[in-house]
């Protein structure tokens, strides 16, 4: 994948340049009547339609510098003509390249580095400290019980 919304894949019968630019972009807003970011949410949180995962390989392939006619007889063959789950990785990682332009070591649908707001919540105050771990040991529950009832 490269900053210029394009990602280089493995489809179908080939390896095929996917590049979905601004122009793409409204294109695929325009016939699934919705934005791009919330096609990608449902890519990656399993709501999809089926066009959610044809429309951004067809038209990537398009931006990629494909005809037109050709772009829509590989995503007929290898997409409409095969189950749903087989391209679903293909259409996250095309329109996440297009609306991301995630660099090589990027992959959509990965976590970050960063903690999210949630994940940060549940981290210990102590996790990211600079301090050695400590190597003592927290007393048993028994020897707890004789402190507190004596």
């Amino acid at each position: 994948m490269s900053r210029d919304a394009s990602v280089t894949l493995d489809f179908g019968d080939n390896t095929y340049l996917f590049r979905l630019a601004w122009g793409e972009l409204e294109k695929l807003q325009e016939e699934r009547d919705t934005g791009p970011y919330v096609i990608l949410d449902r890519l990656l949180t399993g709501r999809w339609l089926v066009q959610d995962i044809a429309s951004p390989i067809r038209l990537g392939l398009i931006g990629g510098g494909m005809e037109p006619i050709a772009a829509l007889k590989l995503t007929r063959a290898y997409v409409e003509g095969r189950p749903p789950l087989e391209n679903l990785v293909v259409a996250q990682r095309v329109l996440g390249a297009g609306l991301l332009g995630a660099s090589d070591e990027d992959e959509v649908g990965k976590k970050s580095g960063a903690a999210s707001p949630e994940e940060e919540k549940s981290l210990s105050p102590t996790e990211n400290s600079d301090l050695p771990p400590s190597t003592g040991t927290e007393p048993s529950s028994a020897s707890r019980r004789k402190k507190s009832a004596g």
